[in-house]
Parts: structure tokens; C-alpha cells; sequence
């Protein structure tokens, strides 16, 4: 049969059901969260108070802690990510076949493939045999681990498409090996750099499992924080918090993809 999956009967029924069953709460949770009524099924108007409550109300000043924990955590671990990232694909995908390659590639792409719950109880004992207190900093540690691979295969994938002559050039005009990288190829990866930089930064900030498991007591991120005032019952205000978080996801999504997307139009020979 021609035409593609699309065209097998039923698929596009199938489709529709399982995005409806994705997205369809998200849905519900941001009309919701401009209900002017205090209670989260009935509607009682279109308001932005939960919003403003978000900012100003009695729990402002705990979100806005977390919120500034979730984003300097998030920063410093994609940006570390990216850089072990960038170092990884260079040395894979430039480094020909090598003994050890495949193990190398999986043990890279591990993160990946565990479990998340397996990773956080692994990543919690780690840290309480080598006596690290939970924290700010083990939280950043774990998210620089599990950030690698999201990072990786972006930068690894615009690497693949950019031509190895463009370096050989370079180095027949003699330039050393790090100007090589740093004038020719870096500019070149830099779609694949801001990418991954991009699809790095928002799977740490949504982070919840991970984080819960290492953070410790008093610490707290946006997901934890959140977590914690469901706990006591869903008010409206949360509704409003997961809205923005969720916008936010979007958008670094999206201009992971655009990244992506104009690289390999850059990459593809004219």
C-alpha cells in the first residue's frame, strides 16, 4: 500500500483518540485556570485573579523561590549538558570506528531507556553512599547526568550532516585543531548547540521525579512545589502555575525544533 501509514484504515481515528486522550486534560486545565470561581469543575466566568494570585498571593513568595531554583538549575544543567554534548559527538561521530563505540553510544543513550523512578532511587543512594547532603547540588548533578542525552543527539545529529572537508580545509590552510573547531565547525553545530541547549533546559525544568527523590527537605522546584500544594487539595491558583509551565514547554519545544529545522535546511546541499 502507497501513501504512508496515513492511508491504513483506521489510522486516522486511532490518531485522534490518542491525542484527545494526551492533550485533552491540558485542555481542560488551562480554560479552567481563568475561571473567576474557586471551584475547579463549575465555571463561573473568565477572570485572570488566579493569575494574579500566583504573584501575589499568600503563596507567591514559596512559588517564586521554587520557580528561581527550577530555572538556575535548569540553566546551569543544560548548559553543562550541552558542553559534554558537544565533546561527545565530536569524539563519535568524528573519531571513525573505535573498540568500544556501540557500548559507548548505549551507555550515553542509558538515560533514556531507564526508567525514570529506577534512575531517581539510583541517583538517591549514590548520593547517600559517597555522604553528598540532598540539595540544591545534587539536584543539579542529576539533572546535568540525565540532560546529556536530550543534548547529545541533537548536536549529534546536525555533526553527522555537516561535511568533514569543511575541517580538512581548514587544516590544509594551516590551522591547528582547535581553531579548526572553534572558527569552522562550532559555528557550524551551532543549531544543534542551541537545540539541545533548548530541549535540555525544559526537560530539566519540568523534572519531577528525579528531583523529588535527591532534593531534600526545604528544597524545593516549580514540579515539587506544585506537587506539594495538590497534596492539599487542587485549587485554582496550581491550574494557573501548570498553564504558564506548560506555555513555557511549548514555546522552548517549538524553538528546539526551529533550531533543529533550520540546520538541516543549512546542512542540505543546494
Amino acid at each position: 500500500m502507497s501513501g504512508g501509514v496515513r492511508h491504513y484504515p483506521g489510522f486516522a481515528a486511532i490518531a485522534a483518540l490518542c491525542l484527545a486522550i494526551l492533550y485533552l486534560p491540558l485542555g481542560v486545565v488551562a480554560v479552567y485556570s481563568f475561571n473567576a470561581s474557586t471551584s475547579i469543575t463549575a465555571w463561573g466566568g473568565f477572570s485572570w485573579r488566579w493569575y494574579i494570585d500566583v504573584f501575589q498571593g499568600p503563596e507567591a513568595p514559596r512559588f517564586r523561590a521554587a520557580a528561581w531554583n527550577s530555572v538556575t538549575i535548569a540553566f546551569l544543567a543544560a548548559s553543562v549538558a550541552t558542553a559534554i554534548a558537544v565533546a561527545a559527538a565530536v569524539a563519535m561521530v568524528r573519531s571513525g570506528r573505535f573498540r568500544g563505540k556501540s557500548a559507548t553510544f548505549a551507555l550515553i543513550s542509558l538515560p533514556l531507556m531507564v526508567p525514570e523512578i529506577v534512575t531517581a532511587v539510583a541517583t538517591l543512594i549514590f548520593f547517600s553512599t559517597i555522604g553528598l547532603t540532598p540539595g540544591y547540588l545534587t539536584i543539579l548533578i542529576a539533572h546535568i547526568t540525565f540532560c546529556i542525552p536530550f543534548a547529545y543527539l541533537p548536536v549529534a545529529a546536525r555533526l553527522s550532516g555537516i561535511d568533514p572537508a569543511f575541517e580538512a580545509a581548514a587544516r590544509d590552510l594551516y590551522a591547528s585543531r582547535g581553531q579548526a573547531f572553534r572558527l569552522i565547525l562550532l559555528p557550524l553545530l551551532a543549531p544543534g548547540i542551541v537545540s539541545g541547549w533548548l530541549l535540555a533546559f525544559i526537560i530539566s525544568l519540568d523534572d519531577f521525579i528525579i528531583t523529588n527523590f535527591v532534593k531534600g527537605a526545604g528544597m524545593e522546584t516549580l514540579p515539587t512545589a506544585i506537587f506539594g500544594s495538590v497534596k492539599q487539595g487542587i485549587k485554582p491558583n496550581i491550574m494557573a502555575i501548570s498553564t504558564m509551565l506548560l506555555a513555557v514547554s511549548i514555546l522552548f519545544v517549538t524553538l528546539s525544533w526551529l533550531a533543529g529545522r533550520t540546520g538541516r535546511r543549512a546542512a542540505a546541499p543546494s
